[in-house]
């Protein structure tokens, strides 16, 4: 990892231009002004929508119980400059220069907060009737579908395949879901953990259809690879997201396996006096001993504040967060807290077939990650006690009715 260029004081970066006006990018700005920069900051974004938030996109705005999620940030009062709509389509670091559809765009440090883009379903892309679930404009497209109660094929039972199927069901629709795993959310909980989430889509009505690949999309019809056909007004992909990097091609900076930015400890590139944050970016953790690429909201929410801090010239502990993030589903508030590969134990408070229960992983006597469905105050204290490392009797920590911080060794 490259250092940031040498002889540069904060004092003498003039301008701050950071590409993505998510919640990474818009937080990157509020803290550069928060921590007293005091040169230009620009913020370009890809989508002409004033910049917005994106979870209440698969429930409020979804349900046409919202219009929108902008921020309640006044740009204007921050002297930021806002720059919409315009597409960034490469950078420069040896010049220090942005390409842009409207010409070049000069930095003297870079925020990339480009986010995640979701992944196309092979086949399907252009065909009437498919829609994502990303940004504004797809949640505007998908809400009088809802209001017409179509019948709705989602392909993927991860994470927003669920929350879109809440909303679905919520708003009357005939919901299958297919998902080409055996359980909903294999690859990001083990199977004991998210064979019981199974239920979660009949109680509500929806069908689930594991074992099931989507071999083609036809006009109303949704065929999987077995021959059957669903009745589909509708088709709804969520089979993931990966990193909105490909403009970076030929850039030097690096990407990792996931297409992700490589970043260090403090989300510095390998590129003089670039930085990245939220969806788009990897950093090394202390306390999982691994690169982590987080896909939550509450990255993009903390992450700023070190880029910021950089920037600015403050020394700042390095990036190592408790990842956390949340999903609202079939009724019920699911939270989760760490990081569980590396665990050796779970444990278990709580029924899964009952309408509350959490889940937690150990190392070496310690709680790594916890989740918890309907148990907001194991969360929280769950949080604090993987921050401190703090020793776990798993004896007492399986005892639902006791709280978790009170199951210490």
């Amino acid at each position: 990892m490259s250092e940031q260029t040498q002889g540069r004081s904060p004092a003498a970066r003039r301008s701050a231009v950071i590409v993505g006006a998510g919640m990474a990018g818009v937080q990157t700005a509020v803290a550069l002004r928060e921590r007293g920069f005091t040169g230009s900051v620009t913020l370009i974004g890809a989508e002409p929508h004033q910049p917005y938030d994106r979870p209440p996109l698969s429930k409020a705005v979804l349900l046409g119980k919202a219009e929108g999620s902008a921020f309640d940030v006044d740009f204007e009062a921050l002297d930021v400059e806002l720059r919409l709509g315009l597409e960034v389509t490469g950078v420069h670091p040896s010049r220090h220069e942005l390409d842009t559809v409207d010409g070049p765009v000069p930095y003297d440090v870079l925020v990339i907060a480009t986010g995640a883009e979701p992944i196309q379903l092979p086949g399907a892309q252009g065909v009437p009737g498919v829609h994502l679930l990303r940004t504004l404009d797809d949640a505007e497209r998908l809400r009088p579908v809802l209001a017409r109660q179509h019948d709705i094929v989602v392909v993927g039972a991860g994470w927003i395949g669920a929350e879109f199927a809440t909303a679905a069901r919520e708003a009357g629709c005939a919901v299958t879901v297919v998902e080409a795993a055996d359980r909903p959310l294999a690859g990001v909980l083990p199977e004991e953990v998210a064979a019981p989430m199974a239920a979660w889509y009949a109680d509500s009505g929806a069908v689930l259809r594991t074992h099931a690949r989507v071999e083609r999309v036809e006009h109303g019809e949704v065929v999987l690879d077995d021959g059957s056909r669903l009745l589909a007004g509708a088709v709804v992909v969520g089979i993931g997201a990966r990193p909105a990097t490909a403009w970076l091609a030929g850039s030097g900076i690096e990407l990792g396996d996931r297409r992700e930015i490589v970043a260090d400890d403090h989300l510095r590139t390998s590129a003089p006096d670039v930085y990245a944050v939220g969806d788009c970016a990897s950093f090394p953790s202390g306390r999982y001993g691994e690169r982590l690429l987080v896909h939550h909201w509450d990255n993009a929410l903390q992450g700023p504040r070190t880029v910021a801090a950089n920037i600015v010239g403050e020394t700042s502990a390095a990036y190592d967060p408790v990842p956390y993030f949340w999903s609202e589903q079939f009724g019920r508030f699911v939270q989760y807290a760490g990081h569980h590969a590396s665990a050796a134990a779970l444990v278990w408070r709580g029924d899964p077939a009952g309408p509350s229960w959490s889940v937690c992983w150990l190392r070496e006597g310690r709680l790594v990650a916890v989740l918890a469905v309907g148990r907001p105050r194991d969360l929280a204290q769950g949080k604090r006690l993987i921050e401190a490392g703090t020793p776990m009797d798993s004896g007492l920590l399986s005892d639902p009715a006791l709280p978790l911080k009170g199951a210490t060794a």
